[in-house]
């Protein structure tokens, strides 16, 4: 089970790597604002998970320069993020607003408030 597993995290390695999109394309003082929000988010998660792939995706589309740590290899943030967020489970996007922390789970909700969050909704010519 050891070798599937290891395996298969190449196999969502490479994939990563070579079907990551592109990040969207803004002018600098809007980069810039979206640079400050999002230093107030860090994403714990792993490398090879595919749901996590799916997270680092919409945060590269987007162009979101969100903090990750690893999890998995490192154990400050394991610890951190199961004391802290409640479980040792990724993706889990730390939110830090209103003098508040929050941890969201599941990926489809972490790119749904990203993408409500950052407002990359286009707007109709």
């Amino acid at each position: 089970m050891t070798i599937v597993r290891w395996v298969l995290a190449r196999i969502i390695l490479l994939v990563d790597f070579l079907y990551r999109p592109s990040a969207v394309s803004r002018d600098a003082a809007e980069q810039a604002e979206v640079n400050t929000l999002a230093k107030s988010l860090t994403l714990y998660q792993y490398a090879a998970c595919p749901f996590c792939v799916k997270v680092r995706w919409a945060m590269k589309r987007q162009g979101l320069p969100i903090a990750t740590r690893d999890a998995k290899r490192d154990a400050k943030a394991a610890a951190e993020l199961e004391a802290e967020g409640g479980a040792l489970k990724v993706p889990c996007l730390r939110i830090e607003e209103n003098n508040g922390v929050t941890w969201m789970y599941e990926s489809s909700d972490i790119i749904a408030y990203l993408e409500q969050r950052f407002d990359m909704v286009a707007e109709p010519s």
